[in-house]
C-alpha cells in the first residue's frame, strides 16, 4: 500500500528543494495529489495477475490467439517518468483460452509499477505461460521513454521495441512472421 503521508512530505521537500513554495496557492493541494496518483500508477505493486489471467474457457481447437495495440502507461524506475505505447500478444493456446480482457489486464498489472520495458515484457510473457499454459506465446512492447524524448538526448517519436517469446514460438520463425504480419495490418 502507498504511505500517502511520506508522499506528501516528499513532493513538499522536493518543491522546496526546486526554490519553490509549496504554500502557494497553486501547489496547496500538490502534495496529495502527487500521493492519489502514486496509488493509481503504482497499483500494480499488489496485484497478481493471475486473478485475470484465471478466467478461462474450453477452446480445444484454437490456434492462434492474437491481441494487439493494447495501449499502456508505465513509469521508468531510473528516472520516474513515463513511458507508453503499445503491447501486442499472441499465444497458442492448449485447450483455454482466456477471456478478451484478461490479456489487457494482465498487462496493466505490469505496467503500474515502476518498470523498465525489457522486463515487462518478459513478465506478461511468462504471466502468461504460466498461468494460461499456453503451447507458446509471443509479447511484443512498443514504447516512446519520456527520459529520452524530453530530457537527455530529446529524441521524440524514437520508439524502442521488445520481444519475448516463450514455447513453440521460441525457435519457430514462421509463426514468429506471421505473427508479426498480424500486427503489421
Amino acid at each position: 500500500m502507498v504511505d500517502r503521508e511520506k508522499i506528501q512530505a516528499a513532493v513538499k521537500m522536493m518543491l522546496e528543494a526546486i526554490g519553490e513554495d509549496p504554500e502557494r496557492a497553486g501547489l496547496l493541494d500538490t502534495p496529495d495529489r502527487v500521493a492519489r496518483m502514486c496509488e493509481e500508477m503504482f497499483g500494480g505493486l499488489n496485484e497478481d495477475p493471475g486473478v485475470h489471467l484465471s478466467k478461462q474457457f474450453d477452446a480445444p481447437d484454437s490456434e492462434m490467439v492474437v491481441e494487439r495495440d493494447i495501449t499502456f502507461y508505465s513509469t521508468c524506475e531510473h528516472h520516474l517518468l513515463p513511458f507508453f505505447g503499445k503491447v501486442h500478444i499472441a499465444y497458442i493456446p492448449d485447450g483455454k483460452v482466456a477471456g478478451l480482457s484478461k490479456l489487457p489486464r494482465a498487462v496493466e498489472v505490469f505496467a503500474r509499477r515502476p518498470q523498465i520495458q525489457e522486463q515487462m515484457t518478459v513478465q506478461i510473457a511468462d504471466a502468461i505461460e504460466e498461468f494460461l499454459s499456453p503451447k507458446g506465446v509471443m509479447v511484443m512492447v512498443e514504447a516512446e521513454h519520456t527520459c529520452m524524448t524530453m530530457r537527455g538526448v530529446k529524441k521524440p517519436g524514437a520508439r524502442t521495441i521488445t520481444t519475448a517469446a516463450r514455447g513453440v514460438f521460441r525457435d519457430d520463425f514462421e509463426r514468429q512472421r506471421l505473427f508479426l504480419e498480424m500486427i503489421a495490418k
